[in-house]
């Protein structure tokens, strides 16, 4: 069983034509960033904390503990306006944001040539079919042609079983980003509103 599979893979990865290695490489890298960034939404999962849990925490930032503390007690320490709180709350997003974010666009740009890749091939595959159609002798014209239409579709199905779960993943991503986003600007508006009734440092 295991060998018919791969045979099978491998007469697919041949047939396929010289693109399927760039195409191969293209979904590492995809989804070894996409992987990346669930693990680490997975190590810095505190925007899915007891919302009754961190509100007690704004209010009382020296009993917070956790990665979630920590970023309470930085918003809150020898804070002494609106504008610092907003400033140390724009420094902890950039920290934990601006890496996901890029990584975010780079896994969009990639995703998207994977189709792209995929179309190239097709491209080829049918450049190939012509070239064979018009130098082939009447015995290997059906192999030739096969051969190049074949390249044409295994190209073009690959960049789209790429990409599919591809956006499928960034979708999810992205969604915990809006997450932890707003998280954050759950716990600025209530330390706002902490320093504006006076007991920041109380």
């Amino acid at each position: 069983m295991f060998e018919e599979l791969t045979q099978e893979v491998v007469r697919i990865w041949v047939a396929g034509g010289a693109l399927m290695v760039p195409l191969a490489i293209l979904g590492l890298v995809i989804y070894f960033a996409l992987f990346e960034i669930i693990v680490y939404f997975g190590l810095n999962d505190y925007y899915n904390s007891n919302p009754d849990e961190w509100e007690h925490w704004v209010d009382r930032p020296t009993e917070a503990n956790g990665a979630l503390g920590d970023i309470i007690q930085y918003a809150q320490h020898d804070v002494d306006s609106m504008d610092d709180v907003r400033d140390r709350m724009e420094e902890i997003r950039s920290s934990h944001l601006s890496r996901i974010n890029s990584r975010i666009r780079f896994s969009a740009i990639l995703v998207g040539t994977a189709p792209l890749t995929g179309l190239l091939g097709t491209v080829t595959g049918m450049l190939n079919t012509f070239s064979g159609l018009s130098n082939s002798s009447a015995g290997n014209t059906v192999d030739l042609v096969a051969g190049g239409i074949s390249e044409a579709l295994i190209t073009t199905q690959t960049g789209l079983v790429l990409a599919i779960p591809g956006y499928i993943m960034l979708n999810l991503v992205k969604r915990r980003r809006d997450q932890m986003d707003a998280f954050c600007t759950q716990v600025e508006i209530l330390t706002l509103k902490k320093i504006e009734k006076g007991k920041i440092g109380a």
